[in-house]
C-alpha cells in the first residue's frame, strides 16, 4: 500500500468514528429525560432587568437568585429567595405577565 491509500484509509475510520459517536450522543439526547443533563439558558440584557423586577414586584420582594429563558412552564422562570430563606420560582410569559409562582424545590 502507498501512503496515498494508508492515509485515505485513515480519514475514512476516523470518519466513521465521528459518525458513530454523533450517532450515539444524540440517541443517548433523545433518550434521556433527566433535566440535569440540559443547560439551563439564563434570562440576559433587558429581558433580564424586567423579568427580574416583575419577579420582585410579584413576590412582595426578595431576592433573584436564578433565571431561566425558554422554561417548560412559560417563557421565563425566576427564582426569588425570600427573607425567610423559601425559595419561590415565579414563571412569566413572553409579555412578563405572571403566570404562577410556585415553590422551589429540586425534587420536582
Amino acid at each position: 500500500m502507498n501512503s496515498q491509500s494508508i492515509t485515505l484509509k485513515r480519514a475514512a475510520i476516523a470518519g466513521a468514528v465521528v459518525v458513530a459517536l454523533g450517532g450515539g450522543a444524540a440517541i443517548a439526547g433523545a433518550a434521556g429525560g433527566d433535566d440535569d443533563d440540559v443547560r439551563e439558558k439564563p434570562i440576559t440584557g433587558s429581558a433580564l432587568e424586567r423579568a427580574k423586577s416583575v419577579a420582585l414586584q410579584h413576590t412582595g420582594g426578595g431576592r433573584v437568585t436564578a433565571t431561566e429563558a425558554g422554561d417548560e412552564e412559560g417563557a421565563y422562570e425566576v427564582e426569588v429567595t425570600r427573607a425567610d430563606g423559601s425559595q419561590v420560582d415565579v414563571h412569566l410569559d413572553r409579555s412578563f405577565h405572571p403566570l404562577d409562582t410556585k415553590p422551589d424545590s429540586e425534587d420536582d
